[in-house]
């Protein structure tokens, strides 16, 4: 079974995660200097995945607004999508909140993402609204959503849950 490590990314990580980045979204992303202010920036968490090789596989970005979460940015290379990676990157997100007594979490997605919804409400996130034209490259919408009180038993069994079903890659998570 291939070993992933969960480690918070670094200004050397940039361009590793920009490389993902240009490759998930090839007509509007992130330029460098967005994730190189966000790795400096106090109110943001990012996280990338690597494996044995210390190649970067997958990201996420989030941001802390007193006691709510903020997913910024979540992407996995398109070459090792299906191990469960943007669970793993959600779980580490999630337990980050519960370290910082975190209440809720919130993103927006694009309306045609449905793979990514399906994973949201798998972690049950729930869609409160819409932003219409959002998106700047093509004008489409994001749906809203955001979790229940994560502290909830209902909430908290779902993640452990998941957290306990992750089984196509051994993990270890970032402190």
């Amino acid at each position: 079974m291939q070993h992933v490590k969960v480690i918070k990314m670094t200004s050397e990580d940039v361009n590793g995660v920009f490389h993902i980045e240009e490759l998930v979204h090839p007509k509007h992303h992130w330029s460098k200097n967005s994730f190189y202010n966000e790795v400096a920036n106090n109110l943001a968490s990012y996280y990338c995945i690597k494996d044995d090789n210390n190649n970067i596989l997958a990201y996420i970005g989030s941001w802390q607004i007193i006691e709510e979460v903020h997913i910024t940015t979540l992407a996995v290379h398109p070459n090792f999508r299906g191990l469960q990676l943007a669970q793993i990157l959600l779980i580490q997100v999630l337990l980050n909140c519960y370290k910082k007594m975190v209440k809720y979490v919130t993103l927006e997605v694009r309306e045609s993402n449905i793979p990514a919804i399906t994973l949201y409400q798998k972690f049950l996130f729930e869609s409160i609204g819409m932003r219409k034209n959002y998106y700047q490259d093509n004008g489409e919408n994001a749906v809203i959503m955001f979790t229940q009180n994560i502290w909830y038993d209902t909430f908290k069994n779902n993640f452990n849950n998941i957290k306990s079903n992750i089984n196509k890659v051994a993990v270890t998570y970032a402190e």
